[in-house]
This record gives structure tokens, sequence and C-alpha cells, in this order.
């Protein structure tokens, strides 16, 4: 590898070091260039006999390595774009010689380290300029493709080739972090095909499918059109196959819990997407999760938050019936009344578990229908009504929080107009974010539980919710304020119509209460 310093050794190191600058930059892309187009001549000349091009492709290999002292200085990158250096590496990835018997690196798996250098995102945050060039001309000359068609070529039995994915792998999670937009096109030039294969292919765990799991994570994040087409491959399946492992069996080191958490963050991303719900639906994902729920193993926290995603919103309804019919709130039921000790483990809060099985009850109570809703309501009445007892404790908990949190920011607002700050749209929309944030989501889902058992028509319900809130000093007005609250903030990048319904059901809700 080539030691990070200004100076750099010339060709087989027999002329002294000279300082890097502009122009040795340009004389040493230049010799790439030479030393490309001869190897390639004599490839098409000797074709069939490689002692004929070993030595031109050692010379190659050579200019490669130093090459990556350009890594250093990305204001020089416009150079590799104007020579056409970034056009003539795109072709080496194409470098037939994988089947040459060399102990020598494969010109291809060169230019990938090279590259891989060259994108640090680091690098390439150090020059804007320099960076915008290189990106726009690698995705210019399709550079994902070329490198999914190397990885296809690679074989992992052999490090330096698993390695050469690794780095591939890395080239595609700089490029993203630098242009969030490319995932699409990325994961469309067969980038989502190579990880969906890879991920479930038959082999040891190792660094290589851990990698995999988290770029799949990156490629989906508040893409719908990746969504689209990870469902379109079956991507669904391949994602509960490889989680079904950890129904049993928690992971067996850290790197696999982070592989399994990537996986089950990628399951979610899918499920924000309608038509992925069906998809997980018929791919029997509620079962596997709710069997998760009840074993216990560290998969638990992780399958409540696809529970959640999966039955959420209008488009959640199939999969609420589906999730009653194979008996979802027997094992639903105890998570609510009582949150797990062992979730510290995982690292999910008490907060996040209580959020989670919250939305879930709420996304029953929202989308179920005759027979269904009305199991789900004589939950609610089992044992001297003793889920509503739980409800209300966790009602003046969360309350308790949310009015804790709304002091620190009154007393801010006040502190900031004392400053004469004005306090504008994108302030209070912070300050909103930090009181969902202290309680007040989780308050929210609760007190949507409160009104629509009262309004279930089941007067013994109503009547245990208003009696435990006057016992304990609560008010009818707070429960109604935070429900209007929550009416107005409906629905992110739903329709108006929707938003609409949405809200007149829900003070309707809150008018009966």
């Amino acid at each position: 590898m080539y030691q990070e310093s200004s100076t750099v050794v010339v060709s087989g190191g027999k002329e002294p070091a000279e300082p890097v600058d502009e122009s040795s930059v340009k004389k040493m892309i230049l010799t790439f260039e030479k030393r490309s187009y001869k190897n390639q001549e004599l490839r098409i000349k000797f074709p069939d006999n490689p002692e004929k091009f070993m030595e031109s492709e050692l010379d190659l290999n050579d200019i490669i390595q130093e090459m990556h002292v350009i890594a250093t200085m990305p204001d020089l990158y416009h150079l590799l774009v104007e020579l056409n250096s970034v056009h003539s590496l795109l072709g080496l990835l194409s470098h037939e010689n994988t089947d040459i018997l060399s102990p020598e690196p494969h010109v291809a798996i060169a230019v990938v380290d090279l590259l891989q250098e060259l994108t640090d995102i680091d690098t390439l945050q150090e020059s804007e300029e320099g960076a915008e060039v290189l990106i726009d001309a690698l995705l210019e000359g399709q550079v994902v493709a070329l490198l999914v068609q190397n990885m296809e070529r690679l074989d992992e039995q052999v490090k330096e080739e698993a390695d050469g994915i690794y780095n591939t792998l890395a080239i595609v999670e700089n490029m993203a972090e630098f242009r969030p937009g490319l995932c699409t096109e990325a994961a469309q030039q067969g980038l989502m095909q190579w990880l969906l294969k890879r991920i479930k292919t038959k082999m040891p765990f190792d660094a290589n499918k851990l990698y995999c799991s988290e770029i799949l994570a990156i490629l989906l994040q508040n893409n719908d059109n990746t969504r689209e087409l990870l469902g379109e491959m079956d991507g669904i399946d391949v994602l509960l196959q490889q989680l079904s492992v950890f129904k049993r069996h928690n992971p067996s080191t850290a790197e696999e819990q982070e592989m399994m958490e990537n996986l089950f963050d990628a399951l979610c991303s899918c499920l924000m997407l309608a038509a992925n719900r069906d998809r997980f639906l018929r791919g029997e994902g509620l079962q596997l999760m709710n069997l998760m729920l009840r074993e216990k193993k560290m998969s638990r926290t992780s399958a409540m938050k696809v529970l959640d995603h999966a039955m959420i919103g209008p488009e959640g309804a199939d999969n609420c019936h589906k999730f009653v019919d194979i008996l979802g709130l027997r094992t639903i039921f105890p998570l609510f009344m009582k949150t797990p000790k062992k979730m510290k483990k995982t690292g999910a809060s008490e907060k996040e578990h209580e959020e989670h099985v919250c939305s879930i009850i709420a996304s029953m109570l929202r989308n179920l229908k005759s027979q269904q809703r009305s199991r789900l309501l004589n939950k609610f009445t089992e044992n001297d009504c003793e889920k509503v007892d739980r409800l209300m404790e966790m009602h003046f908990k969360y309350l308790e929080a949310v009015q804790q949190a709304d002091k620190r920011i009154e007393g801010e607002k006040h502190e900031m107009v004392r400053r004469g700050e004005i306090l504008d749209d994108g302030i209070e929309d912070e300050f909103y974010l930090r009181r969902l944030d202290a309680g007040l989501f989780v308050l929210q889902l609760i007190c949507y539980i409160m009104v629509e058992i009262s309004n279930s028509g089941i007067s013994q319900l109503q009547q245990r919710v208003h009696q435990i809130l006057n016992l304990r000093g609560g008010s009818v007005k707070v429960v109604r304020h935070t429900m209007r609250e929550y009416a107005e903030s409906i629905g992110d990048g739903k329709s108006e119509e929707f938003k609409e319904a949405e809200r007149k059901r829900i003070m309707d809700l809150v008018d009966n209460f």
C-alpha cells in the first residue's frame, strides 16, 4: 500500500521522489493512460498467450497503486475527469484477467481499491467541487452497473476477491452518503438484485454479509422506488427467511446482531409502501413476528416495531384482521400489561416498547371491523377491566412526562422573548418535536385508545375510564385537548380528503368522550 505523504516515488522507485502537485499528477495520469493502452493492445494481439502481456499488466498495476496519492488531493480530481482517466478506470473494471493463473492482483480489484479511496467520504467533504466532478463522471460511466458485473465474477473463497467485494460496497456507501439521490439508480443497475442474492447465499456469516445488510437498509431509506423494486424481486420473502433464523436463536456475535437489526430496519422501510404490506401478509410475516414476540429472544423488540409498521394506517387493515385471526391478541396484551425487564439487553427503551404496543392496539381499534373488533374490545373487559387500569396508569405516567417537558419549553420560550428573539414556525416545530419525543406521541396514542374504547358502546369501559380519571384528579379536558392537537398533526404524505375524514372521525370520538 502507498504511504500518505506529499511525495511520490515514480515507477519502480529508481528516480528521486518529487513533490505531488498538479503537474506530477498529470504526468502520473498520462503514464496510466499509456500503460493501460499498451496492455489492451497486447491483449488483443496475443489473446491466447498471457506471457506476452503479463509484464504490461504488472506495470499497469503499479501505476494504479501510485495513483492512490491523488486521493489526498481532492481539489485535483478534475484532472482525472479532464484527462479521461475515469472513463479508462471504469473500462478496466471489466478487465478480463480472471482466467490468468497469476499471483498478481486482478487489475479490476486494484481499480476498486483506488475508487474506494478516491470516494472516501471525508475526502469528498474536503473539496465539494472536486467531489461533484468525480461523482458525476462515475455515474455517467454507469459505475454501479460495472461494479456489480465485476462482483459477479469474484470468488469470495479467495481472500483478496472477498476484500474486493467489501471495498466495492464501500464505494457505494461513500457515494450514497455524498449524494443520497443516486440510490434509486444504483438499485436499478443490478445492485438490489445482487444484494438480495448475496444475503440469501448459504455461507457462514462474515463481514461482507453484514455490509450487504447495511447497504440494503441505506438504499431503502425514504425511497419508495427502491422499496417497490425490492417488493417486485420477492425481497420481502428473502428478508423474512433471513430473519426467521433469529426466532429461536439469538445472534451469536455483536456483528450478527447488527446484521439482524439492519434486516429488520430494511423490512420496516419496505412496509412504508402499501403494496409491500400485502406481500408481507402473503409471506406469513405476521406469523413470524407473532412467534418472535412469544419466544422472548433478542428479536422480540424489532418484531414489535415491524408489526407496528405493518398494521398502521388504513393500508394496515388486512394485516390487523389477520393478526387477530392468528391469535395475536394473546401475544400482544401480556406485553401491553407488563413491559419486559429484558429490554435493556437489546438496547430498546421502555418508552419505545410502550409506544409500539400502544400504536399496534390503536391501529387495531382504527381498522378492525365486526367480529375481530369485538374480540379486541372484549380483551378490555376481561379480569375486571385490568387492561383499562393499565391504560390509565400509562396515561398518567406519560401525562406527567409531557407536563414536565412543557414546563421546560415554556421557560425557554419566556427566555427567548425576553432576549427579543422571534418564535417563528421553525422554532415552534422544533419544540413540538421535542414534546413528541418526551412522551407526547405515546400520550396521544393512549388518549386515542381511551376515546375509542369509551365510544365502543360497552358501558363498563366508558365508566371505568371516567371513574379512574376522576379518582386521580385527571381531566376530560386534557384528553380532549391532546386529541385535538393529535388530529391537527395527522398524516404526512396523505391526501387532503383522507386527513379531513380522519380529523372528523377523531373529533366525533372526542365530542362523545
